[in-house]
């Protein structure tokens, strides 16, 4: 049973930069292909997927014997981690969570920046690093590790900076005053 669910999660994880990349990076572009955009991952990502599953032995053969407390904490994570993505998902609304307004010339959205929004300005993405993390320490599968760092690498070096650059383009002042008083990924330890 936890093979199985790491293997979901090593299956869904490229849709995050396979979507991502090129919604923020090439969002001029896309705003004319439009909902077109969404068939764009499916290209890669179905081979992806498939290429995984038939590998899947290979891929969840190498496991740590993590310590049950790390268990415990895996578990922890991956619940805090699904509440904030759920709490995102509910500010964002589903138009603001597939990324609609990037690639749409006429939904624009709103920058939103209560909630999760007040404490980090990419909630989601840090929600994304507690699930990957608490079904690494879960699973003890390494695939789920490495995946895990890979998701911080890409959305940290990657992913956000073309997000910010485009939500800069599209909110203005009013994003560069946001970002001015929110920290990028990591909640402020002090106040």
């Amino acid at each position: 049973m936890l093979d199985l669910f790491a293997l979901i999660t090593i299956i869904l994880w490229p849709v995050i930069p396979l979507f991502w990349i090129p919604v923020h990076g090439l969002s001029r572009i896309l705003k004319n292909l439009g909902l077109l955009t969404y068939i764009i991952p499916l290209f890669t990502w179905l081979p992806l997927t498939y290429l995984i599953y038939t590998k899947r032995t290979f891929i969840l053969h190498d496991k740590l014997n993590i310590p049950f407390i790390l268990n415990i904490s895996g578990i922890a994570m991956l619940v805090l981690g699904t509440l904030i993505h759920l709490w995102t998902a509910k500010l964002l609304g589903l138009w603001g969570l597939i990324g609609l307004p990037e690639v749409s010339i006429r939904i624009k959205g709103k920058l939103v920046t209560e909630g999760p929004f007040s404490i980090v300005r990419h909630p989601t993405y840090f929600a994304h690093t507690l699930i990957f993390s608490g079904v690494f320490l879960i699973t003890g599968i390494v695939a789920v590790g490495i995946i895990t760092l890979l998701d911080f690498l890409i959305v940290f070096v990657l992913i956000i900076p073309l997000e910010e650059k485009e939500l800069l383009n599209r909110f203005g002042k009013d994003y560069n005053l946001y970002r001015e008083r929110v920290p990028k990924y990591f909640p402020r330890v002090y106040p």
